[in-house]
């Protein structure tokens, strides 16, 4: 969601084979690797966590933030990205209880 378009919820299907996918199918397990950071985003992450393994049913909230800088005035704008994936079926309620798993990448971005 966005508060450019007003917090409208967005959903977007993938192949999970599509290079730069941070999902894959292993051994029964979902994997989900570290999401792609932007080159020009700051603060610099040199090491991320390692990746995350669920289990059917479980789910995994994921939170980074960044710090922008404009490249004609200067100005700073931010971003706080926040993933919240399901392995399985979901009921629409399903991100409203706690994660079985939850990796906080925020860091201050003075």
């Amino acid at each position: 969601m966005r508060e450019s378009d007003s917090f409208e919820p967005r959903m977007q299907v993938r192949d999970l084979s599509a290079p730069g996918t941070i999902l894959r199918e292993v051994g029964g397990l979902l994997r989900v690797d570290p999401p792609e950071v932007s080159m020009f985003a700051m603060p610099r992450r040199n090491r991320r966590p390692p990746a995350v393994r669920l289990a059917p049913g479980q789910w995994l909230q994921w939170q980074i933030n960044y710090r922008f800088v404009g490249s004609c005035d200067g100005a700073w704008s931010y971003r706080l990205e926040t993933f919240n994936i399901l392995y399985g079926p979901a009921m629409p309620d399903v991100f409203l209880g706690v994660p079985a798993h939850r990796v906080d990448e925020r860091r201050s971005l003075r």
